[in-house]
């Protein structure tokens, strides 16, 4: 269920996906400062959002390979039933934030279609295309915490 393009997961082609276009972007623009003297004005609107939009997917795969950071001292002291107690708990509380993040950028994006209608500096196009990164790439997120858990429920199991 984790290979889905060409063996490879969809979260890490998109992260490749993004870098690239980002890294192209840049090179481009640095052409055009130094041959046609003058700077592309999108790339910076286009390199930010993808950066976040990277970002967003960088938290499920962190997640999922258990590199968040995480309190083991107390962690290792504790019976094995109040560690699996702790990891419902990060993994129900990481989840809630994401959710409230999903909730109020929902609403920001509501906002920005029916209220403000605000437009792209240089685009000039609206605002929350690039808000709805975050919900829609949330799905990575929940599923980095889900696939944490379990394995680390499962791991704990085996011991």
């Amino acid at each position: 269920m984790k290979k889905l393009l060409f063996g490879f997961r969809l979260d890490h082609w998109l992260v490749a996906i993004c870098m690239a276009t980002m890294v192209v972007i840049a090179f481009v623009n640095v052409l055009s400062r130094y041959i046609f003297h003058f700077s592309l004005a999108a790339t910076e609107e286009i390199t930010i959002n993808l950066f976040v939009w990277m970002t967003i997917i960088g938290i499920g795969i962190a997640f999922e390979r258990g590199g968040h950071m995480g309190m083991v001292t107390f962690y290792n002291l504790f019976p094995k039933s109040l560690q699996k107690a702790s990891i419902v708990t990060y993994s129900v509380l990481a989840a809630g934030l994401f959710l409230v993040l999903d909730y109020f950028m929902i609403q920001a994006i509501y906002d920005e279609i029916t209220l403000f209608q605000a437009r792209s500096a240089s685009l000039d196009i609206p605002v929350w295309i690039y808000y709805l990164g975050l919900p829609v790439l949330s799905v990575f997120v929940f599923l980095g915490i889900y696939r944490d858990a379990m394995t680390k429920l499962a791991g704990k199991e085996e011991e």
